[in-house]
This record gives structure tokens, C-alpha cells and sequence, in this order.
């Protein structure tokens, strides 16, 4: 019969330790990398045209009017103020980040959305537009005190 004896140091212990953690950080950060929580992931973000603007509503549930209600210039600032900051946070919430576009000239498209539940007042899909492609944008009421959010029907879960 052959016996073998190991008497592992306390060094081995703390480098397998570091070994391991590193480990775990490495399939953590990769295997979270390709997933994503964002409203965005697989919805088509063209909006070179009319139709693509309107098809890109529609993705989400919304009809809008035909035709943009308002096209305008919008300079992102470069710096974000409260205001810029607290918009940024929808765009994050549904995987943009208008960060990327700061000191950039976009377009802003408005449409007007045609069915919107539970709600009287006139609603306006925003779209950002930078080199034909959605960039960022909102669902708003445009009532005093009214309401904001992004794309997805805040009605379903």
C-alpha cells in the first residue's frame, strides 16, 4: 500500500484563491457581454425614410400618423445639464446613450401617436435621428405636467 502526503502552505491557499476569483470575474464578464436588457436589441433602427420611421413605432405597438408632425434640428449638448442627464437615463433604460453624440447635430422627428391607451391629450412619438439611424427618442403627452417614457407601452409587462 503506498500512502501520499500533502501539507498545502498558506500561500497556496491565497494563490488558488486569487486564481479562482480571477476565474469568475473572466466568465462573468463574458458571458454578460453579448446579453442585454435593452428594449433595443433586436429592433430595427433604420430611419432614413418616412416608412421606416413609421415601421419603427410600429415595432413597438404604436400607430402614428403618416407624416412627422414636426422635423427639427437638435444640437446634443456637449455638456449635459440635470435636464439633458435626466433624459439620458430613459435613453439608457432602452440601450441608447446620447452620450455618444454629444456636440452633434440630429434630426427630431415628432409624430403624432394615434393610440395611446387610456389617455385624451395629444401624444407625440419622438424619434433622434443621427446618419439614418434611430439614436434615441421618447413617448410623451404634450400636457402641462404630463408624461414620459421611452418606446415600449409602459401598459405591458
Amino acid at each position: 500500500m503506498f500512502i501520499f502526503a500533502l501539507k498545502p502552505k498558506r500561500k497556496h491557499f491565497v494563490i488558488g484563491a486569487i486564481i479562482t476569483a480571477a476565474v469568475i470575474c473572466i466568465v462573468c464578464l463574458f458571458s454578460c457581454k453579448g446579453e442585454s436588457t435593452s428594449v433595443m436589441k433586436k429592433e430595427n433602427l433604420s430611419a432614413s425614410t418616412n416608412e421606416e420611421r413609421v415601421a419603427f413605432f410600429s415595432q413597438f405597438g404604436w400607430e402614428v400618423k403618416e407624416e412627422a408632425a414636426e422635423v427639427k434640428d437638435v444640437a446634443i449638448p456637449s455638456v449635459f445639464g440635470d435636464v439633458y442627464e435626466k433624459y439620458n437615463e430613459i435613453q439608457k433604460e432602452q440601450g441608447f446613450d446620447l452620450l455618444d453624440y454629444r456636440g452633434k447635430q440630429v434630426k427630431q422627428y415628432s409624430y403624432v401617436v394615434t393610440n395611446y391607451p387610456d389617455y385624451e391629450g395629444e401624444v407625440r412619438g419622438n424619434l433622434l435621428v443621427y446618419e439614418g439611424k434611430v439614436i434615441g427618442g421618447d413617448i410623451c403627452s404634450l400636457t402641462l405636467n404630463g408624461f414620459m417614457h421611452g418606446f415600449k407601452n409602459p401598459n405591458e409587462k
